[in-house]
This record gives structure tokens, C-alpha cells and sequence, in this order.
């Protein structure tokens, strides 16, 4: 059986190389955990994994063929999809690689694209008993109110609208933005929650992180927080038809109201995932253990509360 692992897109996802090799390790000491990227000389985590390989774009119509030679050559058993351009394309191809001994670690298409809707990401929320937002009519507004992309990612085009004056023509214009009720940060935080579903569609651990500081649309400070969200999350998410592997949600929570609201669910493991296997949810050892030993994962929450992360930048030199 092949026991190496391949995480795709790698860019700079240098804290996830490491955390996929120091787990691998323990278990099969002589397996190997490579890296594609379209530029392996300028992606730091090329560095740290076993191989970089070059690919095309996901977007090529030859990078699955690309994509399945590597994992011929290298004995390739799992892989792992880092960005959200290449999630639909991995899950509609899931079962050819499967067939040649290779499982993608991607939940099944029709979740993939309900996530990239924020739109149908809100239906699927309500119909799991989470509040979202409420949608605003922006010809009859309501203010303050805010406005993003239902396709967007990065933190990029969002707009916090507190009057008439904020309400551009062009903001009106622009096709994909929605309109919704304002979430006021000064009474709710911000949580990103790590989740793991396993092959049987299950929750097996959540662990909800406060998103102290963010650069880039990614946590730079946060900390690891056992409260009210963590049974709740396990309670309105305990499973997702066609779910598996690490998926993050974001939610607000009021802890005064005990409110939650949902807002997106991104179907991959997180830019802040490291501050979660830090505090002890080793989603790569649930991996390993699911799909090379076939084991069976329960639902747990032995992870650390109140884990810090404070990110800086650092630099590999070639």
C-alpha cells in the first residue's frame, strides 16, 4: 500500500509540511510527505517538505493528468488540497484516483460548491438550526449593513456600510456582492472552528479559535477556546452528508446572548490550522489513521484550551 503523502499548492503552508511530517513519521519512519506548487524554487514550503514537484495551474486541463503521474511515481496514498481553486476539480475526480490506490482528501463535490455559494452557505446553516445574518434589500437599506462577495475569499471586496453616503454606485453595481445585517465586533468575537469529519461523514473534534488579529484575511493572533461553541458546533454539525477531512467554519458569537452566527465554511484545512495541532488536534494523525490503518475515529475533545498563537514572519534562504 503506498504510504507517502502529497500536499498540493503549497505556497507558504510551511507550519502544515511540518505537522504532516512530524505525524507521518511516528507512524510509517521511512514515508515521505511531498509538495506541488506551480514554482517550487519560490514556495517555502517546497523547502521543508521531502520534493516539490511543478505543476501547471489547477485550472490547466492537464494538471489532473499531471497530477496522477506524480502520484504514480512517488506511491502517492493520500492527498492534500490547500486552496480553494482546486477543491471542485479534486472532488470530481476523486474516484480516478481512488482507483489507483490514491485517496484525495476533499468532501464530495456537491458540498465543495455549496461552500463556494455563501449564499447556499447560509441556507445550509439555517437548515442545520444556525442563524445567519439577515439578507438586506440594498434598494431598501437598512444601516448599518455590510456587503461582501458570495464567491470571495481573502478578506477581499467587503464593505461595512454605516449610512447612505457608503452606499456607492458602484458598490450597488457590482453583481456578486450581498447584503446582510452588520455583526458588531464590539459585541461579538470572531471564531474560526477546526473541524474533522471522518470517513463516515462524522464530526470527531472541533475546536473553536478566537481571531484576535487578522493580515490578509488570515489569523495572525488567536487562541484556542473551549466554551458554549464547541458543544454547540457538535450539536448542529455532528455530521455532513458527502463531508470528510479538516474543514473551517467561521462563526460570531455573543458570549453575553450566547448567540451564534454563521457565516462561511470553507471546505480545507485553515491558514490558522497550526494554532489547533499545537493545541492537540493532530488532524493529520486522524488522517493517517483513517485511510492508511483503517481505523474507526471517535469524537473527542482532548485538545489544550486557552493555547496562544502570536504568527511573525520568518524566511527560508536558498
Amino acid at each position: 500500500m503506498r504510504r507517502n503523502i502529497l500536499i498540493t499548492s503549497a505556497g507558504k503552508r510551511v507550519a502544515l509540511v511540518k505537522a504532516f511530517k512530524e505525524t507521518l513519521i511516528k507512524f510509517f519512519p521511512d514515508s515521505k510527505v511531498y509538495t506541488t506548487d506551480m514554482n517550487p524554487r519560490m514556495a517555502p514550503a517546497a523547502y521543508v517538505s521531502d520534493g516539490c514537484f511543478s505543476v501547471p495551474r489547477v485550472t490547466s486541463e492537464d494538471y489532473i493528468g499531471v497530477l496522477q503521474e506524480i502520484c504514480r511515481k512517488y506511491e502517492i496514498g493520500i492527498v492534500i488540497p490547500t486552496i480553494d481553486t482546486e477543491l471542485a476539480i479534486l472532488a470530481a475526480n476523486k474516484s480516478i484516483f481512488e482507483g489507483q490506490g490514491t485517496y484525495l482528501i476533499v468532501s464530495d463535490y456537491s458540498f465543495i460548491m455549496m461552500c463556494r455559494d455563501k449564499r447556499n452557505t447560509g441556507a445550509f446553516f439555517e437548515k442545520k438550526g444556525i442563524r445567519v445574518p439577515e439578507t438586506i434589500d440594498k434598494f431598501n437599506p437598512r444601516f448599518p449593513m455590510f456587503a461582501k462577495p458570495y464567491d470571495g475569499s481573502l478578506s477581499s471586496n467587503l464593505h461595512y456600510i454605516q449610512s447612505a453616503a457608503d452606499l456607492t454606485a458602484e458598490i450597488l453595481a457590482d453583481p456578486k456582492l450581498i447584503f446582510m445585517e452588520y455583526i458588531d465586533k464590539s459585541i461579538y468575537q470572531e471564531y474560526t472552528v477546526d473541524m474533522y469529519f471522518g470517513r463516515d461523514n462524522k464530526l470527531k473534534m472541533a475546536v473553536p479559535r478566537e481571531r484576535i488579529e487578522i493580515r490578509a484575511g488570515e489569523i495572525n493572533k488567536g487562541r484556542t477556546v473551549k466554551h458554549f461553541l464547541e458543544p454547540y458546533i457538535h450539536q448542529h454539525l455532528a455530521a455532513i452528508e458527502g463531508c470528510v477531512g479538516c474543514i473551517c467554519g467561521q462563526f460570531f458569537y455573543d458570549r453575553k446572548s450566547a448567540d451564534v452566527v454563521g457565516i462561511e465554511i470553507n471546505p480545507r484545512f485553515g491558514g490558522g490550522y497550526p494554532l489547533s495541532y499545537a493545541a492537540g488536534a493532530n488532524y493529520p494523525e486522524f488522517i493517517i489513521r483513517e485511510y492508511f490503518l483503517n481505523e474507526v475515529i471517535s469524537y473527542s475533545d482532548n485538545w489544550i484550551d486557552d493555547m496562544l498563537m502570536l504568527r511573525y514572519d520568518d524566511a527560508i534562504y536558498v
